[in-house]
């Protein structure tokens, strides 16, 4: 056995040990204070975020439903096209329908979206574009990693 683990064996307590080895006396009596560190949060990263142009066009879609009691547009994901999914896009009238549902009121306009869509539009811009040929909604997704050549459907 080591001469060091043999003298430390035959000492009754800590402090002897310490007087030996000559370590730093230490008084556990004492308060110690301990500052936390302060942590700061990042901010939450938005699911899905308009251009002025695509709240424009949905309160102006909104101001036309006066039929019912449209409270925001609610906005998914669902499997189909050529290249496996597209967005969807319903009048909402309750915001209640679902606990899961992640609301997000962004330049004046509620927009709804579906649970099951959220991973798949993490970072979503929506915009609204009209030319010559078509006016429609666009969504530049960053989590896109393809399109179909029509542009209906993308793959994640």
């Amino acid at each position: 056995m080591n001469s060091i683990l043999k003298s430390f064996v035959k000492m009754p307590n800590f402090v002897q040990a310490q007087q030996l080895y000559k370590m730093p006396q230490y008084k556990f009596s004492e308060e110690v204070k301990v500052e936390a560190k302060k942590t700061t949060l990042r901010p939450k990263k938005a699911f899905l975020t308009l251009t002025d142009r695509a709240a424009a066009r949905i309160k102006e879609l909104m101001m036309k439903r006066t039929s019912e009691d449209v409270k925001g547009v609610k906005i998914g994901v669902r499997r189909r096209g050529c290249s496996g999914l597209t967005y969807t896009m319903n009048y909402c009238t309750s915001l209640s329908e679902n606990k899961f549902d992640e609301i997000i009121n962004d330049k004046g306009v509620t927009i709804v979206i579906d649970n099951k869509a959220l991973m798949a539009l993490v970072g979503t811009e929506m915009d609204w574009v009209e030319d010559d040929l078509k006016a429609e909604f666009v969504f530049n997704n960053p989590n896109s990693k393809g399109t179909c050549g029509c542009g209906e459907s993308f793959h994640i």
